[in-house]
């Protein structure tokens, strides 16, 4: 598995959310977490399922009313890629995708 091509702000901050959760996420979830629409959302998520980066799956929970959500986690491998991803992206000198929402906020 390569490097991720192109880290651009919401893919570092949808990589850093799942990286902190170790655990498979909906969609909308990761949406409201990282602030970004659910559009950007699954569109990344798309590009990095094909990259290899992210499995998903549907799913099993039956109890709760709704349809079923399709759950996105890391894969092994897209792990040690996401990480390189997120510092590769702090590195270029940006804040941290969480931080950046902090941006001119005065104390």
């Amino acid at each position: 598995m390569d490097a991720i091509q192109r880290v651009t702000r919401p893919t570092a901050s949808v990589l850093e959310t799942m990286l902190g959760h170790r655990q498979p996420m909906w969609g909308l979830r990761l949406a409201k977490e990282t602030s970004l629409a659910p559009a950007t959302v699954y569109s990344l998520l798309a590009r990095l399922e094909r990259a290899g980066v992210v499995a998903s799956s549907w799913e099993e929970e039956t109890e709760r009313p709704g349809p079923r959500r399709r759950l996105y986690e890391l894969t092994q491998d897209g792990a040690i890629v996401a990480a390189a991803a997120v510092r590769a992206y702090a590195a270029k000198g940006t804040r941290a995708p969480r931080a950046a929402g902090l941006a001119g906020r005065t104390q």
